[in-house]
């Protein structure tokens, strides 16, 4: 198994295990926050989304992601993440199709790279913390893994089963 080979698997498996964490939340559930002052759900879904959209397209600007739907993108800035009403939020539903549909992108563009390719120098914002391309698609993965922690102690909180 190659780099290119390694990130996919991972990049689909860390989008499956987030889906898998969510899959039985109602609409409301996603505005649970874990604890106080963390973020609720529909704000980290919506955040994961919008950041890998962001950084795969400061890395690959020829990367062409569907539109999101209107309002998507303000409705999880750091200025929305203390809301608690669910107006501007969107659907389970909705999340996972907007997050499947990035990851897609993702994945296509990574998949266009050779294995050279992923020793380019990280552009940007993301240069000191992640120094090549392969570690910014690694960084994709790590991040919806942070993110899903924190859903798996919303879940407890719901009383909800345990997964894993």
């Amino acid at each position: 198994m190659n780099s290119i080979a390694l990130l996919t698997s991972a990049l689909e498996s860390s989008k499956k295990m987030l889906a898998w964490i969510v899959s039985d939340f109602s609409d409301a559930d996603l505005l649970v926050r874990p604890v106080p002052e963390a973020n609720h759900m529909a704000w980290q879904l919506g955040h994961l989304i919008t950041a890998e959209r962001h950084i795969i397209l400061e890395q690959l600007p020829s990367a062409k992601f569907p539109d999101l739907p209107a309002g998507f993108d303000a409705a999880h800035s750091k200025e929305t993440a203390s809301l608690d009403s669910a107006a501007g939020f969107f659907k389970v539903a909705e999340y996972l199709e907007q997050l499947e549909a990035t990851r897609a992108v993702t994945i296509a563009e990574l998949q266009k790279l050779t294995e050279s390719d992923l020793d380019r120098p990280t552009l940007g914002n993301l240069a000191n913390f992640c120094p090549t391309l392969g570690n910014t698609f690694g960084l994709l993965c790590d991040h919806i893994m942070m993110h899903l922690g924190q859903g798996t102690v919303v879940r407890r909180k719901l009383g909800k089963p345990v997964l894993f």
